[in-house]
């Protein structure tokens, strides 16, 4: 055999491998949709969060953040059961390294979820909550927060359950921030727990409305945040004594969807409610699509009538918001019977509903947050990039296909 032929043969891959490296070395890594998702929290935050509350004190092999991000997955991949979750998520190991994640069993799941303090999830929680642009901030005045709750009711198999004489179980009360769409605050009770006494709990912030129903009815929060230089408008109760002080309007005023009758200013017709430093309003309103009068009160006294009875109207996008996360994420099937696991899986429903809108915002996704969650949860392991979750990748995304040199391989000699 000649010389040359010999030398060859002793290295016949070499020109191979150093094509394939180059071609590994000029490909950028694409991250996972549910990393992309996940991005906005903090882990340094969520360190000091968790070492705050000492939240792995009994399941260090298996922390927190593990904790949370299988939590996630449950909620956007829509598995219901502790199994499923463990054999769903075990089926994608290529993508538990760059989440510092990795393989989760059923017991450990279920040891977590019985014994992780809910506190810790809950500050989570409020810390992607508050995420928000200057350009919100500066429109202060012109923000709304919805209060409301919504019961999550439980079955025979949660007996630690209280009831309020409709349902047993849970009381999810949320804080809104319609503007953005975003929960601001959550906190999870019995059912037996009066909407007021959270209520109250909530601290107002100057500029901004609160809109609520009766049910949060407590004059000493009114006058905190009336305090606050905040202003609020719910509905009275029915024994709710009022006595007029002035008439602001004597004509009917036509609005969106319904009619204002009247608006009066009033105060508290008893003698110890009256002692209350604050100017009232009373608009009474008639809706066009069944005749229903309603009466609506605020101590706004700058806003016109129509635009106050607007503001109540626009309450029900809380209970939108109840109604899409109790569609759309597990809030009706629970992956297990003890309190604390039925707290950290609402609390991870939230912030996993936070995610998904923060998501849609930063991707600029011309389709609706439904459309958006439907394929987050069908491509959650996928490496593609979020604003083009819907465009099937091609065979190389970063990096145009070189033309194949037919002679590359082959070898030739003078």
């Amino acid at each position: 055999m000649p010389r040359k032929t010999r030398e060859l043969d002793e290295f016949p891959c070499y020109f191979l491998v150093v094509e394939t490296q180059k071609t590994v070395r000029g490909m950028r890594f694409t991250a996972t949709i549910f990393s992309q998702l996940v991005e906005p929290l903090d882990r340094r935050r969520f360190a000091a969060i968790v070492e705050r509350h000492d939240a792995d004190a009994y399941d260090k092999t298996f922390d927190s953040w593990r904790h949370l991000m299988a939590l996630i997955f449950a909620q956007l991949s829509g598995v219901d059961s502790l199994r499923g979750l463990a054999t769903a998520w075990n089926a994608n190991p290529d993508a538990h390294y760059h989440l510092d994640c990795g393989a989760v069993a059923r017991s450990t799941l279920a040891d977590a979820n019985a014994r992780r303090p809910v506190e810790a999830f809950a500050e989570v929680f409020s810390m992607i909550a508050a995420r928000t642009d200057r350009s919100t901030r500066n429109e202060g005045m012109k923000l709304l927060r919805l209060i409301d709750s919504t019961p999550i009711p439980l079955g025979k198999l949660f007996a630690w359950a209280k009831s309020n004489g409709r349902i047993r179980g849970m009381k999810a009360h949320v804080v809104y921030d319609p503007g953005r769409d975003l929960p601001r605050l959550l906190d999870i009770t019995h059912a037996n727990v009066n909407d007021a006494q959270i209520g109250r709990t909530v601290e107002a912030e100057p500029g901004l409305t609160y809109t609520f129903d009766k049910g949060y009815c407590h004059y000493g929060w009114w006058s905190a945040v009336h305090a606050a230089k905040a202003f609020f408008v719910t509905r009275p109760k029915d024994n709710m004594r009022l006595r007029v002080v002035a008439e602001r309007q004597s004509e009917p005023s036509p609005g969106d969807g319904f009619v204002v009758m009247s608006d009066q200013e009033v105060a508290f017709a008893s003698k110890g409610d009256s002692k209350l430093a604050m100017p009232l309003r009373r608009i009474r309103v008639r809706r066009d699509l069944d005749g229903k009068t309603i009466d609506v009160i605020t101590n706004d006294m700058k806003r016109s009538s129509v635009e106050v009875a607007r503001v109540y109207k626009f309450r029900w996008q809380i209970e939108l918001l109840f109604r899409w996360l109790k569609q759309h994420l597990k809030l009706r099937s629970f992956m297990g019977t003890n309190e604390n696991a039925v707290k950290l899986q609402i609390i991870a429903a939230m912030i996993a509903y936070v995610l998904l809108r923060l998501a849609a915002k930063a991707a600029t996704t011309k389709f609706d947050i439904l459309r958006f969650t439907e394929l987050v949860g069908a491509f959650l392991f996928e490496r593609r990039r979020l604003a083009a979750i819907n465009t099937p990748p091609p065979v190389n995304p970063n990096r145009k296909r070189d033309r194949l040199n037919p002679n590359q391989l082959a070898f030739h000699y003078a």
